[in-house]
């Protein structure tokens, strides 16, 4: 994930949440967003929430 720049990674997230593609994958996009602290814009959608290990 480091080769993603934050900026990209935001996108990115945003444009897989649009496609509406896997959820594992917006899933690792939203996590590693969460990992780096970055703030998602709000806009209109919804955003797949990570999934948590118990």
């Amino acid at each position: 994930m480091t080769l993603l720049n934050d900026d990209m990674l935001v996108e990115t997230y945003q444009k897989a949440v649009e496609l509406k593609l896997d959820r594992d994958f917006i899933s690792l996009l939203l996590e590693e967003i969460q990992r780096r602290n970055l703030s998602l814009p709000v806009t209109r959608g919804e955003y797949a929430e990570p999934q948590r290990n118990m």
